[in-house]
This record gives C-alpha cells, structure tokens and sequence, in this order.
C-alpha cells in the first residue's frame, strides 16, 4: 500500500509542475492581450463584451495565484507561504473557478437570448446595466468563496488544500456544496440554450447561415471548454465522497484518490489558457485584432 501511496504521489507533484507552468505560459499572454484589445476598443464595447472582459479578470485571478500553486507541487506538495496566503490563494483560485463559470454561461445565454428571443427586453440593457449584471456575479461569487478566507485551511503546518478534511466545518461544506452545484447547474442550461438555439436556427432555416453558424459555435466553444476544464474534478470529487460514504473498507483508497483529484485540478487551471478561443469565438473585437495580426484567420 506505500509504494501505491507513493506512486501516486509522484503522479501529482511531477506531472502538475510543468503542466501548470506550460498553462501559465500560454494563459498570460493570451489574457494579457485580451485585457489590451478591450481596454483600448471600450467604445466599441457591447453586452457580450462586458461579460468577456469580466472574464478576462477572473483569469487573470487564477494566474496571479498559479506561481504559488507551481512552487507548493515543486517543493512536494509544502506550502511555505504560511496562514494567510494559504487562504487567499484558495479563494482567488475558487473565485476564478466560479466567476469563469458564471460568465460563460453569461456570454451563452446572451446569445441565446439574441438568437431565440430576438425582442426580449433583455436584448435592450445597456452598457452600463450589463456592468451593474456583472458587479452583482462578482459580489454572489465572492460572499460564497468568503468562507475560504475564514478558515484555516493550512493542514499539518504545511499542507495548503480545500478539500480532504475529515470534519470540515460549515463554511467547508458550502465550499463543496458550491462546487459541485456550480457545474451541473450551469451545465444544463448550457445544454439548453444550445439545444433552443439550434431548434430555433432550424426552424427558421438559418442553421446553414453564417449567423446562425456563428450562434451555435459560440455556445459549442463555450461548452466545450466547460466541460473539459470543471468535468474531471467535479468527477473525481463526487468519487471522493462516494469513497466517505462507503466507509472503512475503502478508507485505503482515499489518499491515493487524493492524488487523482489535486492532478484533476490542471484542466480547471487550463480554463485561463483555453478562455482566449472563446473571446476568439464571441467577439469581432478580439477576432478583429487578431485577423489584423496574423494570415493564418
């Protein structure tokens, strides 16, 4: 059971390093241009905009955090960065999960709204509406992420994790209760909205269109992404708890499914890499520049 133990131990603080360095590489500069692109073009800004440029900070959470999270792997899994930073790396990477989230499923329903209700009052907010729709996603992200602040999450002086306790308090399992309703939820109305936009495209005839291509590429992207990136630690965390719930004739199981979750954690961290295709993808801003830029689009 030890080398077990070990083999998945090696699995984790090996294989995370350079794969959270290489998301690092590739996820700054792609948000990093983002952040330019909007930030310069805000006269052109429109409702889908606002919602991508919040995304684009939510990203840009997660890869001031990364760095910390690259040398807690290299150093074996240690968190030499004490307490307080123990909690504030947790929660902006728990902000950036649940805020990436929101926002997508933000830009989706935007144009599913465009698409299937075409005079909605919702397709009329303005610019300033929209932010007031986005300082509010921020405020509901934070105050169910506040509990990460307000406990010490920092096990055994040196081990920095959210998840694996034993006991954990209330503020912990609203932590985990977030987490696994933050994906189904978002993810069936994900699926909705794709589901009605192309039944609307269909029944209009539009789905060989150009705009209604671009309508069901938009949301296929965004799904996509959300699948690959939240998918495998929702999966390996409802296991976690399916392996609690059995009791002790699985309690040897549960360090090494350990292992299998912290390694899970680099497709959430790919989000910040993968979120710059969907910019690509839902605004002629982004595109625009890039098109200029390149010979390949």
């Amino acid at each position: 059971m030890t080398s077990n133990i070990t083999a998945h131990k090696k699995l984790d603080t090996s294989v995370l390093p350079p794969v959270l360095i290489v998301e690092f590489l590739l996820g700054l500069p792609g948000n990093i241009m983002a952040l330019w692109v909007f930030a310069k073009n805000m006269n052109s800004w429109r409702v889908n905009v606002m919602f991508l440029f919040n995304l684009v900070l939510s990203d840009v959470l997660l890869l001031l955090s990364l760095p910390l999270r690259i040398d807690n792997y290299l150093r074996d899994d240690t968190w030499i960065f004490g307490d307080a930073w123990c909690r504030i790396n947790l929660f902006m990477l728990a902000v950036n999960r649940s805020a990436s989230i929101a926002f997508m499923t933000a830009v989706a329903f935007d144009r599913y709204f465009k698409v299937v209700h075409p005079h909605h009052v919702i397709n009329f907010i303005t610019l300033k509406q929209a932010a007031w729709i986005a300082c509010f996603i921020w405020g509901v992200v934070i105050a169910l992420r506040t509990p990460l602040l307000a406990n010490n999450l920092l096990s055994n002086t040196s081990v920095c994790r959210s998840f694996g306790y034993e006991k954990p308090s209330l503020g912990i399992r609203l932590h985990y209760a977030v987490f696994i309703f933050e994906f189904f939820v978002p993810l069936i109305l994900l699926v909705f909205c794709s589901v009605r936009i192309a039944c609307k495209l269909r029944s209009l005839r539009m789905n060989k269109g150009k705009k209604g291509k671009k309508a069901i590429r938009i949301v296929l992207v965004i799904v996509g992404v959300f699948i690959c990136c939240f998918f495998p630690t929702v999966a390996t965390g409802l296991y976690g708890l399916y392996l609690k719930s059995i009791g002790k004739n699985v309690i040897s199981q549960e360090k090494p499914f350990s292992q299998w979750f912290q390694t899970s954690l680099a497709f959430t961290y790919l989000n910040s890499a993968l979120d710059p295709v969907i910019y690509c993808f839902s605004s002629s801003i982004f595109f625009n520049y890039l098109k200029s830029r390149t010979c390949f689009l």
